[in-house]
């Protein structure tokens, strides 16, 4: 059976001939158990297993590979397992990074056997690791200096030699497990080197250079997360003598390479442009606006493939249940045919119902998560919890709500509310630490925010699905043009958050009035927009109509686009 180019998502047998297909002979002619699709992976974000990222990227590494596992697609993650670790400390009204060793023995991950890379005119010797899961496996290079994730300048030598190691040991950790990959998927810049090894192995062995260049670009899928080729890093000529030249046995591909250069300096994201034919954005926004160009200074065009998530690892599993039972979701964890029409059923009461079981879960997380004062937080179900649970970056702006501390309290008081503020510094970002710690400073300053405003430190996997599943507002304000797609804003949709957001990432694949959008021409009139909305959004659980009606308008235009079984599928269908 032939797939069609663009298989529709409209109807359940859709779905099920799609999948039919992959469980027999189309796809499984270009995937197998020992030619697996290679997911590419400067980070996974995957407590379960041991393995801490750093944010989005890291957790739909994980997502992704759930997924595939259970679609029963032959699918292997290659990605450093990191020795070190950061974690974030709250002491004395401050914030600060700690680092703590971590053994990937502790998390049933067993060692293959002894990889080399040479480096520094020396050889570096890599373990390479591995962890089955049914059609899937983690396959991990690490050694005891490879040292913590995103250690040390983007552009320095160390984060040269970690994406180095990746790409030509995670390469040579393939041939050991005795894997040829059938596509290359690579995730941001990062990964290139693991395209670069393939290129030489082929140019190597005898295959015609060019020839060797086609076959890599068709098999190699480069996914762009980031909007501005100018905050990719770069590097120097010198230190690709260092660390990458040396690991190169082709005299043509190093000529290729050594090319690609300009004043000295190569720009990683434009020979990963040139290497990958595939090229995909995360948001149809991103894939529309991305600004990257190719060394001929043409317009890179990506394909739209919207990030999801694992559903069933991410909404409580009672609303997976509830979803199924009134008939709006089907066994791949999909939309139905007539999704939009059973969504109607969804009443205020089921809603308040299931988020109290959700309230219920989150309560046993926060017995061991207590806030800056040290307090244990317990939230009874009447009690309305706001949330912003992202990366403190610049441009997701978490400390919008708190320009004018007056209005959010008011917010707060008028609702019988609490406001829950998470999220961690990137390591090393002293602007965003000192941003962090002002925020502290005005809730301490003023005594009734100081005890309906809490700070949780350390943010992490367990406390941002504890945080969807049991708060009732989401609050996602980025910089519009800045985010890719985001996907804490989607595990909201999922559990039954009213979603506060701008018009940016994942969230602009739908209208603008899916959700209570925060606008304006201005910083100021947004400001005065997310205050608005806020509002809004607290009268919403206080009255069944409005809460029907924004659940249900949230739900028809994003469960399609949430679902982490869509991604892959939209990824299988472009690749294959």
């Amino acid at each position: 059976m032939i797939l069609k180019p663009r298989h529709r998502l409209d109807t359940i047998e859709d779905v099920e001939e799609f999948y039919a297909a992959i469980q027999r002979e189309n796809l499984t002619r270009s995937l197998s158990e020992d030619r697996p699709y290679t997911y590419w992976t400067i980070e996974l974000y995957d407590q379960a297993n041991g393995i801490r990222g750093g944010g989005g990227l890291g957790i739909l590494a994980a997502d992704t590979r759930r997924v595939a596992e259970q679609m029963n697609v032959p699918l292997t993650l290659v990605t450093p397992f990191y020795p070190r670790e950061f974690h974030q400390k709250f002491e004395k009204g401050k914030c600060f990074d700690v680092s703590v060793p971590v053994s990937y023995a502790d998390f049933g991950f067993e060692l293959i056997d002894k990889v080399n890379i040479k480096c520094n005119n020396g050889l570096v010797e890599l373990s390479v690791i591995e962890k089955e899961f049914g059609s899937t496996r983690i396959l991990a290079i690490t050694e005891p200096n490879f040292g913590e994730l995103y250690s040390g300048d983007s552009c320095g030598d160390h984060r040269l030699y970690q994406e180095v190691a990746l790409g030509f040991g995670g390469y040579q950790a393939l041939k050991l497990a005795g894997l040829k990959p059938a596509i290359m998927q690579l995730n941001e810049v990062a990964t290139f080197f693991a395209a670069l090894a393939r290129l030489d192995e082929l140019a190597s062995n005898g295959m015609d250079f060019y020839e060797a260049v086609v076959y890599t670009r068709k098999h190699t899928l480069y996914t762009n997360h980031t909007l501005v080729q100018a905050a990719e890093a770069s590097f120097s000529y010198e230190q690709f003598e260092h660390y990458v030249f040396p690991n190169l046995r082709s005299k043509a591909v190093r000529k290729w390479l050594s090319d690609k250069f300009e004043n000295g300096r190569i720009r990683l994201s434009s020979v990963t442009i040139e290497i990958a034919e595939l090229r995909s954005g995360v948001s149809k926004l991103h894939a529309r606006v991305a600004n990257y160009r190719d060394l001929s200074g043409e317009k890179v065009k990506f394909r739209a493939v919207t990030n999801g998530i694992d559903l069933p690892y991410w909404v409580l599993p009672n609303i997976i249940k509830y979803y199924k039972t009134v008939g709006a979701m089907d066994k791949f964890c999909l939309p139905t045919g007539d999704y939009e029409e059973k969504i109607e059923n969804i009443d205020a009461q089921n809603i308040r119902e299931l988020k109290a079981q959700g309230r219920e879960f989150m309560n046993q997380v926060l017995q061991h998560r207590p806030d800056q004062n040290g307090t244990v937080l317990h939230f009874e179900p009447n009690e309305l919890v706001f949330d912003f649970k992202r990366r403190f970056v610049d441009y997701k702006r978490p400390w919008l709500p708190f320009t004018d501390p007056e209005r959010l309290k008011l917010i707060l008081e008028n609702h019988n509310a609490h406001y829950i503020l998470t999220g961690r510094v990137h390591q090393g970002d002293s602007r965003m630490t000192l941003k962090l710690n002002e925020v502290l400073d005005t809730i301490k300053k003023d005594k009734f925010l100081s005890t309906h405003v809490h700070y949780i430190a350390d943010y992490d996997e367990e406390l941002a699905r504890a945080l969807s599943v049991g708060s009732n507002i989401s609050i996602n304000i980025p910089i519009v043009g800045l985010e890719a797609c985001g996907t804490s804003w989607e595990k909201d949709v999922g559990n039954l958050c009213l979603l506060v957001s701008t018009h940016d990432g994942g969230v602009a694949d739908a209208a603008s009035d899916s959700y209570l959008n925060v606008s304006g021409a201005d910083e100021k009139e947004e400001i005065e927009s997310m205050y608005t909305r806020m509002e809004e959004a607290a009268c919403a659980w206080e009255n069944d109509f409005d809460l029907e009606f924004w659940e249900k308008r949230q739900l028809a235009r994003y469960l399609p686009i949430i679902s982490g079984t869509r991604m892959l599928k939209d990824y299988l269908d472009y690749l294959f």
